[in-house]
């Protein structure tokens, strides 16, 4: 059994380790044309910002470890060009010399990955306008900023994007940060990530939202762009991070067959249309957990995953790939963003009925020192409760919590498990009811109709026909309310509860986070009160929608103060 496997990184690489514990007799090739089989191309910005300080850290195994370790022929420098299905062989090209060559198969593995967006403007041909997706890339930006670059503009706020803004702060670069959208992380719901803006902006970088580059043109070796909305910015280098595109070429050259986006189309065995040929990695068609649609995510976990089930299915082992869910996570200076499973925007999209839920607990127990409010949605199935998707911007305890929300989309569970989940528990991790606990209880009371929401986007239209009651204190009242709101402060409620029934309804409650105005809807129903609605996530959550700035200058969720 010989198996050719073109690119390595992380799906070929794992394929090739897997095929060796799999079988002493397999002849295994690798062809890599770059000059690196296997490196932590997650690792790079970090390199770049000085945090990961040996270059070789990032090599994660090299064509001699693979060789002596794997007994696996790995060409770095030899790029594969063309398939020949029928004849089932690859034809490849040594860059080195020029020679061409053509290398049999009996099984063929694909991952190549995928490339940067190039976008087709005027002047995008210019040497500093960088890419980051390889090790020559990494090493092309070093070079610059160690050689004194000041200024940058990147232009893309998705991961990448927001993992070089800081990169690049971290070494005293003045940064442009330009999107599109009109949002940073696009693949996140708006209202959660205003407040990652606010921070990006608090570490002085200049974030410009809702326009893209026009063109650009050279200023005395300096970079000028052109904005589509008409102003302009300029810096000693670009980078463009506004997506990537499947490596498929070669494929679609083969006649395999593609889907969404461009990418591979594979079965749950990650075969392409020809039996022969396997496929892993960015540059393949996968289903989306939640939704059930063919989507292309380009992200290294399942990439590793899907090279070991090739290995596994080439070698006579019955190995699947299910779905993808798309569980990612960022770090933004002292932020930490991460979702997983659905956003609203998709099942909206999709026209999927959901129900969602806003939450503020703290990353640990709030008398350690060091945590913070994390600012969490969770969107759940609203006949059933099975969890759909959770995002959560916050300080600490967030990686922890989305992996959590993570097995819960993947495993189907519901609003009702997240309540019953056991989870370790000491005052510097958690807290003895987790955030999670915290959601699913949440979740619970919502589908037992113990509690109603009303959300930010409903006022002030829905709001205006009712009475906004808040039910915090002066002193937090006096620091910015809602306009047209009526102060009740939770601990005078039930002495004031006449007062409340001369109030037109429904009534609207609210507090800082969604706690104290739960209390407040409870005492009123219990007293009679019908046309109830809490403000879902209270106060921080409406600041992060509505953008609203403080008068004391702060602004967003997390910087309001602590309930």
């Amino acid at each position: 059994m010989k198996i050719v496997i073109v690119g390595g990184v992380a799906g070929g690489a794992s394929a090739a380790a897997r095929a060796r514990r799999l079988s002493e007799d397999a002849e295994i090739v690798i062809l890599e044309r770059g000059d690196y089989v296997s490196f932590a191309n997650c690792g790079m910005p970090y390199h770049i910002g000085g945090e990961i300080k040996k270059r070789s850290d990032l090599l994660m195994s090299t064509p001699e470890y693979f060789r002596e370790q794997f007994l696996t022929d790995v060409r770095i420098g030899h790029e594969a060009t063309a398939i020949d299905r029928s004849g089932k062989s690859v034809r490849v090209i040594e860059r080195g010399t020029g020679r061409e060559y053509d290398e049999p198969y009996d099984k063929l593995v694909l991952c190549q990955g995928a490339a940067p967006i190039r976008p087709d403007l005027p002047g995008i041909d210019h040497p500093r306008i960088l890419y980051l997706r390889t090790i020559p890339d990494m090493d092309r930006i070093k070079e610059l900023v160690d050689g004194g670059a000041k200024t940058a503009i990147v232009i893309g706020a998705g991961y990448i994007g927001l993992e070089m803004v800081e990169a690049l702060v971290h070494r005293g670069l003045k940064v442009d940060l330009v999107e599109l959208q009109e949002q940073v992380l696009p693949a996140l719901d708006p209202e959660m990530t205003s407040d990652v803006q606010y921070h990006l902006e608090e570490k002085g970088v200049r974030v410009r939202l809702g326009t893209g580059a026009r063109a650009f043109h050279d200023v005395s070796g300096r970079v000028e762009v052109e904005l589509d909305n008409g102003g302009s910015v300029a810096a000693d280098f670009v980078l463009m991070a506004i997506g990537v595109r499947p490596e498929s070429q070669m494929a679609e050259a083969a006649g395999l067959e593609l889907g969404v986006r461009g990418a591979v189309k594979v079965d749950a065995h990650m075969r392409t249309s020809d039996p022969d040929i396997y496929a892993a990695g960015d540059m393949v068609e996968v289903t989306d957990t939640v939704t059930g649609e063919p989507v292309n995510i380009p992200l290294a976990g399942p990439a590793n995953r899907q090279g070991r089930i090739i290995a596994d299915n080439i070698l006579g082992r019955e190995s699947t790939y299910t779905t993808s869910q798309g569980t990612a996570i960022v770090k933004a200076f002292d932020l930490t963003a991460a979702a997983t499973g659905a956003s609203e925007k998709t099942l909206r999209r999709v026209g999927r009925e959901f129900t969602k839920i806003y939450l503020h607990p703290f990353g640990h127990a709030i008398y350690y020192p060091g945590t913070a409010h994390m600012h969490t949605k969770v969107i759940f199935d609203p006949e059933d409760g099975k969890i759909l998707g959770a995002q959560i911007i916050g300080r600490d305890g967030v990686d922890k919590r989305i992996d959590i929300f993570a097995v819960a989309v993947r495993t189907g569970l519901t609003v009702y498990d997240l309540e019953q989940l056991e989870l370790a528990y000491a005052p510097s991790y958690g807290s003895a009811k987790d955030p999670v606990n915290m959601a699913g209880f949440v979740g619970a009371n919502v589908l037992d109709g113990i509690i109603r929401f009303w959300f930010p986007e409903d006022h002030p239209g829905k709001t205006s026909q009712g009475t906004v009651l808040d039910v915090r204190t002066p002193k937090e009242y006096g620091r910015g309310h809602l306009s047209g709101a009526v102060l009740i402060p939770l601990d005078e409620l039930r002495s004031r509860l006449e007062e409340v029934r001369k109030l037109p309804e429904p009534i609207y409650i609210y507090c800082l986070t969604g706690i104290r105005s739960y209390l407040a809807y409870r005492i009123l129903e219990m007293n009679g009160f019908k046309d109830l609605y809490n403000l879902a996530g209270g106060w921080k959550t409406f600041n992060c929608c509505h953008r609203t700035r403080m008068p004391d200058g702060s602004i967003g969720a997390l910087h309001a103060e602590y309930e």
